[in-house]
């Protein structure tokens, strides 16, 4: 069982759900010392597990609402990066990297935001190269460094490929490219036709797949091309195509060119039969909706172009936003939500404006967030416009009718 203060991660809590260990145990685990809150970091929560996490799903979100955020938010980012090019979820001030906690998630958003951000070239290079570097044999990518890859850790590094324009078909490891790693724990043809196109967070120990909502929601991004911030325009009219299989065919990998359009198949059927929201189903402990999993969801179904099955996701999600965000303090929840809004071309101003309240003082606002910000400076004088544009218009042809008058008589 993992460790409670793990689940900030996304491919750690997918590894509750699944029952995996992809971290230490509980009774081996001593409980951390709660970090303080560095200047420049969004929320106010420890960042231990967190910190890179939720400062790159931060920056993204706010990228896409044209909010050019502090120096010391982006420099609080890239300055968490290590010399070999990763991310560790959390790194003290002055504390030296350690190899064996750098990992593959906190780097795959932190390349992602500083693409989304422009100008970090040099870091986002770096961090493509120690995704490249750490990629296993099989194709897959784990959360830490030598584990066994999952397809949280997977999809997320895929995405990453896919912001910087590097073509995961090329990036490889004996053979086998990012693809085949994503293909190894989606549910094909040999699973129950409801279970086909999800995902598993990883194999179980006899290697057979068992659908994860989290691992199928994460990977469907990639699965279909995508990456943060999500801002396709395609629309397809159709639902998301269930994966074809023929009786008696041999079992095989899904192939890449069916990823994307059967895991969208099975997140638009879970949602629907989940009252537009997917559950967090964790051993010994009741059901509940899954709000991360459901954001992802969304964003996976509108890449593919099926933003019509992923409206409901969203709609639940904007409902439910003030539970899920935590009254707008939860960073990495607000920053998601706007995400998703975002994707969906929704109303993003008071989303904007909170998750910008959660760090430093941005530099400058171009979107959403200065236009509310433009209309309450100018509330005081705006409702008076119309009486002074009248009063304008009465002096003014009030003068023209006198200048015509005089006209008049001196002829």
């Amino acid at each position: 069982m993992l460790t409670a203060a793990r689940l900030g991660a996304a491919a750690l809590s997918a590894a509750l759900l699944a029952g995996a260990t992809a971290g230490p145990a509980l009774a081996d685990s001593p409980t951390p010392t709660a970090a303080a809150v560095p200047d420049g970091l969004y929320g106010k929560g420890d960042p231990t597990y967190d910190g890179v996490w939720r400062q790159s799903l931060a920056l993204t979100a706010l990228a896409a609402a044209e909010v050019t955020p502090a120096d010391s938010a982006v420099g609080w980012l890239t300055g968490q990066q290590c010399e070999d090019g990763g991310w560790p979820s959390f790194r003290a001030a002055g504390a030296a990297c350690d190899a064996k906690t750098e990992d593959s998630n906190a780097t795959a958003v932190a390349v992602q935001a500083l693409v989304a951000l422009g100008g970090h070239q040099e870091a986002v290079d770096k961090g493509v190269q120690w995704l490249k570097a750490t990629q296993n044999a099989d194709g897959s990518w784990p959360y830490n460094p030598g584990s066994p890859g999952d397809a949280n850790s997977t999809g997320l590094a895929v995405n990453a490929l896919f912001a910087a324009k590097a073509d995961p078909a090329s990036v490889a490891k004996a053979g086998r490219n990012a693809y085949d790693g994503l293909a190894l724990f989606q549910l094909g043809c040999a699973a129950p036709a409801d279970q086909r196109g999800a995902f598993a967070y990883q194999p179980d120990p006899s290697g057979a797949l068992a659908p994860n909502a989290l691992a199928s929601a994460q990977a469907s991004l990639a699965a279909a091309g995508g990456h943060l911030p999500v801002a396709t325009t395609v629309r397809a009219d159709a639902a998301p195509k269930a994966l074809t299989c023929q009786d008696g065919a041999p079992s095989a990998p899904v192939p890449h060119a069916d990823s994307g359009e059967a895991a969208g198949a099975y997140l638009a059927a879970q949602l629907v039969a989940g009252d537009h929201h997917l559950t967090l189903t964790t051993p010994g402990a009741a059901p509940t909706p899954d709000y991360n999993a459901t954001a992802w969801a969304a964003l996976g179904l509108i890449q593919s172009g099926h933003p019509q099955q992923a409206a409901g996701a969203v709609d639940w999600l904007g409902k439910e936003g003030a539970t899920w965000t935590k009254g707008g303090t939860d960073a990495a929840a607000t920053a998601s939500l706007l995400l998703v809004t975002q994707a969906a071309h929704g109303d993003t101003g008071a989303l904007t404006g909170r998750l910008t309240a959660l760090g430093p003082a941005p530099k400058a606002t171009a979107g959403p967030a200065a236009t509310t910000g433009a209309s309450k400076k100018n509330d005081g004088m705006g409702q008076y416009w119309p009486i002074i544009v009248g009063l304008l218009v009465g002096v003014g042809g009030g003068i023209l009718l006198s200048l015509q008058r005089k006209r008049g008589q001196q002829l």
